[in-house]
């Protein structure tokens, strides 16, 4: 039997890239990890800053290092993070990235693609649903191993606001933040419920007469991100652990349904666009994709979100 090396390769070594490490550092889960940046002084750094952890005796032993594309030939999963980020005072859409990080997408996977094609990637960079349609549909790559991080942290924050309303742990909040990764996202109030208990019988069964505004909750889950930007000037703990999140459900196989940006292919009546549902992630990426039962609003908003992306795809030439 090969032996399982659990490698992972973080191309990109900025802020997330940074992050991603350190993140993947407290799974206990991975052997190696490598990183890869046009920069080499600024990767260096942080490879032997994170070494260093490796010493408490609550660290893996990890081998962390610089190296290049050829180290994705034996890698389980790549995670790309590399491109430039929106910036405080900048247009704040992560569409205007879109020209910029479709030129650096397409030369990171033509350097992936000479020395894998079996390695899980997990596409981080923003448009991420455009640079994840860009990857799954122009390199002769199975799409099922692309995996773009898309509505994971929507999702997240979404659960989060809505656990606070009630004074309950963020994790028996279930519901999904479903289409774009940016302006057109919704939320599916019609699967709302926590630890079961459907979105109108909330109050009843919490005790608290909690009145939710919900294009309010959705204004916050949209805009938080960028919010964080002005404030600190990049994001980067919340999309490391989600990160994490995923890569943790590749290696250890756990068939766990998350939020996901990937190419439909009728899912919805929607084809051809790269948008965020819910999907089976296993050791193979993505297992199958799952059609929840939607109200008919819902479903009409993700179209909406469709067409949005299906319109910057044709203006990328895509």
């Amino acid at each position: 039997m090969k032996p399982v090396k659990n490698k992972v390769v973080v191309i990109g070594a900025g802020m997330v890239g940074s992050s991603v490490l350190n993140a993947l550092l407290s799974l206990s889960l991975i052997s190696e990890i490598v990183i890869v940046d046009m920069n080499k002084d600024k990767a260096k750094g942080e490879a032997l800053d994170a070494s260093h952890t490796t010493s408490f005796a609550y660290s893996p032993n990890v081998s962390i290092r610089v190296g290049d594309y050829e180290d994705c030939k034996d890698a389980q999963v790549i995670v790309m993070t590399a491109g430039p980020s929106i910036k405080p005072g900048e247009k704040l859409d992560r569409l205007i990235l879109a020209d910029r990080n479709v030129k650096v997408m397409s030369s990171v996977m033509e350097s992936i693609c000479k020395y894998t094609k079996d390695a899980v990637i997990i596409t981080v960079s923003n448009p991420v649903d455009i640079l994840t349609y860009l990857a799954q549909n122009h390199f002769g790559y199975d799409e099922k191993k692309i995996i773009g991080t898309g509505t994971s942290l929507d999702t997240a924050r979404f659960r989060r606001i809505i656990a606070e309303k009630y004074s309950v742990d963020a994790k028996n909040v279930h519901g999904y933040i479903m289409g774009e990764h940016g302006s057109s996202a919704f939320a599916t109030w019609s699967t709302v419920n926590i630890a079961g208990v459907p979105f109108d019988k909330l109050s009843e069964v919490y005790g608290k007469d909690v009145a939710l505004n919900k294009e309010e909750i959705l204004n916050e889950v949209r805009e938080v991100g960028l919010d964080i930007v002005q404030y600190k000037g990049y994001t980067s703990s919340g999309i490391a652990m989600t990160v994490n999140r995923l890569v943790k459900a590749v290696l250890l196989n756990e068939q766990s349904i998350l939020p996901v940006s990937t190419t439909l292919r009728g899912e919805y009546g929607i084809k051809n666009v790269a948008l965020s549902i819910p999907c089976i992630l296993s050791s193979e990426g993505i297992d199958r994709k799952v059609e929840v039962p939607l109200a008919s609003e819902e479903i009409a908003l993700l179209k909406k979100s469709a067409e949005n992306m299906s319109e910057v795809l044709k203006s990328l030439n895509i």
